[in-house]
């Protein structure tokens, strides 16, 4: 197989470019917290993945770029079908969607026909059209206490943030047996150590942390909640234990604070940078605003029933479903 040709982009400004590109696209850039700091510095806006493209949808643009990975731009077009969503790389993808393909997942919801299925926003938008509930990191908590304990339920496809919910709220969900492998990396014993040193310093965890990370946390959050966690307390030093792209954003917004990402197994590795979102680059960027591609495609009938249980999340974080409405989808 012939290699693909690589352009040569060492001669152009690729901010200016891109600037330029923006413009004339009519486009809205949006950048998850684990994106590459020059990334984020040149966003509309930088967040989690659903406030992202809810935002997006808000506005005029009509070319949506999103520099995260494939999922969150799926939702983008879930949520903005009418504007043309681009992903700088299309490889850019995650350890959780890759764990539950929809053919598997789609067996596994068959062969517990009592159950509903609540599942993490991170995954395919074929799971979510297999779903009756997509929750985030953030909205988890609130809608699970609307589930009637009495109602067998399905959590996939994140065991971690599954089991961190079960022990909160005494639950039994049948947890699919995905990890992000990011928050994986997480070591206990180096993280002891790093608390040994700073022992005043307190612990911001992703309940996509296994239990002997989250265990340790003075706070578990999405990382929009770590973010706000990181400018209300009260100390100086904080210990972060989730992809350390989001310290950028603390260190902006508290630059007389100090921020340490929680270490991966040797206490000084990479292994917990995410490789999805490193795929994106600011050259990709360029040339997805410049080509329009690679471009986010879905089937309309999708769309809808992958749309159907992200809007049941939206309404039930905002209180406005009853516990009689819970059935399946």
């Amino acid at each position: 197989m012939t290699a693909p040709i690589r352009e040569n982009l060492s001669g152009i400004d690729l901010r200016a470019e891109i600037e330029r590109l923006r413009k004339e696209r009519n486009a809205v850039i949006l950048a998850h917290y684990y994106q590459k700091p020059e990334i984020q510095d040149l966003a509309d806006f930088v967040g989690d993945s659903l406030e992202l493209s809810r935002k997006a949808a808000d506005t005029d643009a009509d070319v949506i770029a999103f520099c995260g990975v494939k999922f969150m731009a799926e939702t983008a077009k879930i949520l903005s079908p009418e504007k043309t969503v681009i992903l700088p790389d299309m490889d850019a993808g995650c350890s959780l969607e890759d764990s539950c393909p929809p053919e598997q997942f789609k067996r596994f919801r068959e062969s517990h026909p009592d159950h509903i299925a609540l599942t993490y926003i991170n995954c395919s938008a074929a799971v979510k059209a297999l779903s009756d509930i997509i929750v985030t990191s953030s909205s988890a908590e609130t809608i699970i206490s609307q589930i009637p304990e009495s109602q067998p339920i399905i959590f996939g496809p994140d065991r971690h943030l599954g089991g961190y919910l079960n022990r909160k709220f005494g639950r039994e969900m049948l947890l699919w047996p995905g990890v992000c492998i990011v928050h994986e990396a997480f070591s206990e014993t180096e993280l002891l150590k790093l608390k040994a040193q700073h022992p005043d310093a307190p612990v911001a965890a992703h309940p996509e942390c296994p239990p002997h990370i989250v265990d340790h946390a003075d706070y578990v959050g999405s990382t929009s909640g770590i973010l706000q966690f990181a400018k209300s307390f009260p100390g100086d030093t904080l210990i972060v234990a989730t992809e350390p792209h989001i310290i950028h954003q603390m260190e902006l917004a508290l630059p007389e604070k100090t921020f340490i990402g929680a270490p991966g197994a040797d206490g000084n590795c990479n292994c917990n940078i995410c490789p999805y979102m490193a795929l994106n680059t600011m050259e990709k960027l360029y040339l997805a605003l410049r080509d329009l591609k690679p471009q986010i495609e879905m089937e309309e009938d999708l769309r809808l029933a992958a749309r159907k249980s992200l809007d049941r999340m939206l309404e039930m974080a905002s209180g406005t479903v009853g516990k009689g409405d819970l059935g399946r989808a």
